[in-house]
């Protein structure tokens, strides 16, 4: 369980780590929609040693959200795709810019790898809080459906 945070917390943004992969893993956890369990994640395949693998490797872009000291978030993209393959925040960062910016760093990211199309899967429900906040950041629905099935977004850059 994580300690609470303060009202105003000092965040750092940075390079994930492959070493706090399995602190990556307990947040998913503990998000308010899409929380996914250790376990859930282990039955598909996604475990501390598969994702630090992965970010040793090169595969992955990722960046974290460092609260008073306290890892409070994460954005990962693949490398080769430009699949935005997660973004997870604690609660009680919500609103408070962290998600959109670790957003940005990943997509920034990928662009720099070569990627003017980034995709990503949504909840296609209205009420889902990732719902409005990709729409709001430019992200539209392409009108298919992924494996999990989520609607799938996505975001073409204008710049050059």
């Amino acid at each position: 369980m994580t300690t609470p945070l303060s009202p105003l917390p000092a965040l750092i943004f940075q390079p994930a780590l492959a070493q706090d992969a399995a602190a990556f893993i307990t947040l998913r956890g503990q998000t308010r929609q899409n929380a996914v369990s250790a376990e859930r994640l282990a039955e598909l395949g996604i475990t501390a040693l598969s994702w630090a693998g992965l970010m040793r490797s090169g595969n992955l872009s990722g960046h974290a959200c460092h609260a008073n000291g306290l890892l409070a978030g994460y954005c990962f993209g693949d490398i080769a795709s430009g699949e935005i393959i997660v973004l997870a925040l604690l609660p009680e960062l919500e609103n408070m810019g962290a998600g959109k910016t670790l957003l940005a760093l990943v997509m920034d990211d990928l662009y720099r790898h070569g990627h003017r199309r980034l995709f990503l899967g949504c909840s296609s429900d209205p009420a889902s809080r990732s719902y409005g906040f990709y729409r709001h950041l430019g992200w539209v629905p392409t009108g298919d459906t992924d494996a999990h099935g989520d609607e799938v977004l996505e975001f073409v850059f204008s710049k050059p």
